[in-house]
């Protein structure tokens, strides 16, 4: 790796941290001995980037500070555009947009010759429309501002109840097929719940607390007992 590539790594790995990462995890991260480390983190600081460093608890950067513009790999390119064209093709219409006005600014930064590349992707994510879209906006927007949703659900058994819920997250299956974590008043207790069973929803104008035993990273950790990797370190 050149010294220009590890430094620009260097600024975003501590960019994608909220606490101190020690100097010994930063050597592991870039393959690189301590030492590199040290005046990898001075040449920074001498050019300019506000990082702080406290010795026993590593280095943090300062927060307000923005990357320079970024440098793909075409494999992260790849990826990128991959992802959010499965964003566009299966979730909600405004969460696509958005999607596509992130892909315009990851292709304006690339150069000719990956601009070219690109053509010659072999991934195709057929954006058609399926009926859950609307229910997928509602959820999302939900969870996101932590509102109680009442919905009409139609179970396995073809019999239809309904609830007040917590929208606590998303998980997606592949293609267009997901279903909602929530907590089930009615239950008191979590359920998971099919988009394409939900047969009508409203948002209610009241907010579900915050609760330490009642939240997705609970539910992953303790309920179904495996971390949760999305989350920020």
């Amino acid at each position: 790796m050149r010294k220009s590539e590890r430094l620009f790594k260097l600024v975003t790995l501590l960019q994608g941290r909220r606490t101190a990462i020690t100097a010994q995890t930063l050597a592991e991260e870039l393959g690189v001995a301590m030492r590199t480390v040290y005046r990898d983190i001075q040449a920074l600081v001498l050019s300019g980037v506000p990082i702080d460093g406290e010795t026993g608890v590593g280095y943090r950067l300062r927060k307000g500070f923005d990357l320079p513009p970024l440098m793909f790999e075409m494999d992260e390119v790849t990826a990128l555009l991959a992802g959010n064209r499965m964003v566009q093709a299966w979730t909600d219409p405004a969460l696509g947009e958005a999607a596509k006005r992130a892909e315009a600014k990851i292709l304006a930064v690339l150069t000719p010759a990956m601009l070219n590349d690109i053509s010659r992707l072999p991934y195709r994510i057929p954006n058609y429309s399926y009926p859950e879209r609307e229910t997928h906006g509602l959820l999302r927007k939900a969870c996101e501002l932590r509102l109680k949703v009442k919905v009409a659900y139609r179970d396995m058994k073809e019999q239809e109840t309904e609830r007040t819920l917590w929208p606590l997250g998303m998980v997606g299956w592949g293609g267009a097929h997901w279903t909602l974590l929530a907590w089930c008043e009615m239950r008191n207790e979590y359920r998971n719940f099919r988009f394409d069973r939900i047969q009508n929803i409203m948002l209610l104008p009241e907010h579900y607390p915050q609760h330490p035993e009642r939240n997705l990273e609970h539910y992953l950790t303790h309920i179904i007992g495996v971390e949760d990797e999305q989350k920020p370190a």
